[in-house]
C-alpha cells in the first residue's frame, strides 16, 4: 500500500491485516503519519518502508493499492510540483513494479477527475471540465494523467489494473490541518471558532465514511472490473447544510463528554415543565461557534454527486454507515486528538547560559 500510513491507506492496512495479508506499507510521511501504522509495527505479517514512490522500488508483491498522494487542497497546493511528480512519475514507477512482478495495481484516483462538473451527479462516463492550469490543477489534472498511464500500461504491457474514483471520505485518523470541509468545521466548532464557508454555502458534496470506501476499494481490487468506478455516498448535502448539522453534533458531543447529560436528566426529573428551556440553555452554552462567509476559492466544484450504479450492479457496493454516526465517531476522534495534543505539547526549557572558564594567566 503506498501512502498506507495516511489517513485511508492506515485504515485499508488495518482491514487487510485483520484479514490475514502480509501487508508492506511504503511511505514518505509527506501526509502520512507513523502513529497510524504503529500497532502494526511488529507483527510478522507487516513491513513499513520509508519510502517516495518518486524513486523506483524493488519489492514482491501480489497486489498494489497506489494511494500516495496529498489529497486535501491545502497539502497538494503547498507542493504543487511534489504532488505532479507524485501522480505522474510515482504511477509510472509503481506500474513499473506491477509489470516486473505481474502484479495487478488499484490507483485511488479521484472525484476531481470530473473538475466543476457540467453533468450531474457524476458517472464514469462523463470526461470532466477541469481547468488545468487552475491551483487545483496540480492534483486533478495528476490523477488525469495517472489514470491514462495505467490504461496505457494495460493496453502495452497487459499490466492488470484497477481505478476508484474516490469522492468525499472522512473518518478518524484525518490529519489536525487536512483543510477539507470536515475536518475544519469539526475542529473549528469543537474549539468555538466560527465555521468558515466559502461563498453562499450552496455547493453541494457527498460524503461517505472510511470503512465504506476501503470495503469498496478491497471489492474492487479482486473483481475483474478494469474500467473506472465510482465510490462515494450519492446523498448530496449544500457546505451550509453540513456546517449546521456538525455545529448541532459537536454541541451535542459537548454536552455530553461534559457530563452536563446528568444534570439535564435531573432539571427534567426536578422540572419537567422547565426541561426544555433548560436543555437549550445549556445546548446554547456549548454551541458559540458562528458561520463566517469568506470569498469563493478559485476552480471549487459547485455541485459534487457520484454516480454510483455501476458500484452497486458489479460490485454489490454502497455506503452503509449513516452520516450522523459517521459524523459522532470523527467528533470523537477529533475531541481526543485535541486533548492528546494539548497533554504532549513540548514546550522546550532555554538552558542557562554556560560561563566560559577562565583561564590562569601565567605572568
Amino acid at each position: 500500500i503506498t501512502g498506507g500510513a495516511g489517513f485511508v491507506g492506515s485504515h485499508l492496512t488495518d482491514k487487510l491485516m485483520m484479514d490475514g495479508h502480509e501487508v508492506t506499507v511504503v511511505d514518505n510521511f509527506f501526509t502520512g503519519r507513523k502513529r497510524n501504522v504503529e500497532h502494526w509495527i511488529g507483527h510478522e505479517n507487516f513491513e513499513l518502508i520509508n519510502h517516495d514512490v518518486v524513486e523506483p522500488l524493488y519489492i514482491e508483491v501480489d497486489q498494489i493499492y497506489h494511494l500516495a498522494s496529498p489529497a486535501s487542497p491545502p497539502n497538494y497546493m503547498y507542493n504543487p510540483i511534489k504532488t505532479l511528480k507524485t501522480n505522474t512519475i510515482g504511477t509510472l514507477n509503481m506500474l513499473g513494479l506491477a509489470k516486473r512482478v505481474g502484479a495487478r495495481l488499484l490507483l485511488a484516483s479521484t472525484s476531481e477527475v470530473y473538475g466543476d462538473p457540467e453533468v450531474h451527479p457524476q458517472n464514469e462516463e462523463y470526461w470532466g471540465h477541469v481547468n488545468p492550469i487552475g491551483p487545483r490543477a496540480c492534483y486533478d489534472e495528476g490523477k488525469r494523467v495517472a489514470e491514462t498511464m495505467c490504461y496505457a500500461y494495460m493496453k502495452q504491457e497487459g499490466v492488470e489494473v484497477r481505478v476508484a474514483r474516490i469522492f468525499n471520505t472522512f473518518g478518524s485518523r484525518m490529519h489536525m490541518n487536512d483543510g477539507r470541509v470536515v475536518s475544519n468545521f469539526i475542529l473549528q466548532a469543537l474549539q468555538g471558532e466560527p465555521l468558515t464557508v466559502y461563498g453562499t454555502g450552496s455547493q453541494t458534496r457527498a460524503f461517505q465514511y472510511v470503512s465504506d470506501l476501503v470495503n469498496g476499494l478491497v471489492l474492487l481490487m479482486n473483481s475483474n472490473i478494469s474500467s473506472p468506478v465510482n465510490l462515494g455516498n450519492p446523498e448530496e448535502h449544500t457546505i451550509l447544510e453540513f456546517a449546521r448539522l456538525i455545529k448541532s453534533l459537536v454541541a451535542t458531543h459537548a454536552v455530553i463528554s461534559s457530563g452536563c447529560a446528568l444534570r439535564l436528566l435531573y432539571c427534567i426529573l426536578r422540572h419537567k415543565e422547565k426541561n426544555n428551556d433548560m436543555f437549550f440553555s445549556l445546548y446554547r452554552s456549548v454551541s458559540r461557534s458562528q458561520i463566517q462567509f469568506l470569498p469563493e476559492a478559485q476552480d471549487d466544484p459547485q455541485r459534487r454527486r457520484p454516480d454510483i450504479r455501476k458500484a452497486k450492479m458489479m460490485l454489490g457496493w454502497e455506503p452503509v454507515v449513516p452520516l450522523e454516526e459517521g459524523l459522532n465517531k470523527t467528533i470523537q476522534y477529533f475531541s481526543r486528538e485535541l486533548e492528546h495534543q494539548a497533554n504532549n505539547q513540548y514546550i522546550p526549557k532555554p538552558k542557562a547560559a554556560r560561563m566560559k572558564k577562565a583561564r590562569p594567566r601565567h605572568n
